[in-house]
């Protein structure tokens, strides 16, 4: 049962961004954590976030400290609807050929799925183990509507999706 919940964090890492890197994304950027002028903790539990919406102003920096009290791996991101819809199918593909690689993942580019158009590149997630903590630091552009959500298969579904508002 251990080897299921492996293999799709190892898939999770693997998948697309949806935004290039190097332009960033419409709504902001990641930041180094050493630029945050506020820190904001975020409980991941299943299947659900507290709090249940964000509120950042334009032109902060947020220092997300996640944790994981669920007994699911969960993901934190950060975009816009169809940013998640994409992101959503991207994962359930990638989940796909990484069971059926089986455990060795023959076959499986992770150079290019870590560092290519296949990474997480863009900074805008973080996936967590249950029992994990992790972080994620972004500075907030202009005003978007955007969310923050779960995109392992099913959980955004569930209800795992909160608002963001950038004001």
């Amino acid at each position: 049962m251990k080897h299921p919940f492996i293999a799709a964090a190892l898939a999770l890492f693997s998948l697309p961004v949806l935004a290039d890197s190097s332009h960033g994304f419409a709504f902001g950027e990641p930041a180094p954590a050493a630029k945050a002028t506020r820190t904001v903790e975020v409980v991941l539990k299943d299947i659900s976030f507290e709090p249940k919406s964000l509120q950042v102003k334009a032109g902060e920096t947020v220092r997300f400290v996640l944790i994981n009290q669920g007994q699911l791996p969960h993901e934190f991101n950060l975009g816009d609807k169809a940013m998640h819809v994409e992101h959503q199918k991207q994962m359930i593909a990638m989940q796909g050929k990484l069971f059926t690689a089986g455990m060795n993942h023959e076959g499986m580019d992770h150079n290019q799925m870590a560092h290519g158009e296949h990474g997480h590149a863009g900074g805008n997630t973080v996936l967590l183990q249950p029992g994990q903590r992790g972080e994620l630091t972004w500075t907030f552009r202009t005003s978007a509507p955007i969310e923050f959500a779960c995109n392992v298969p099913g959980h955004y579904q569930a209800g795992m999706v909160g608002p963001l508002t950038i004001e």
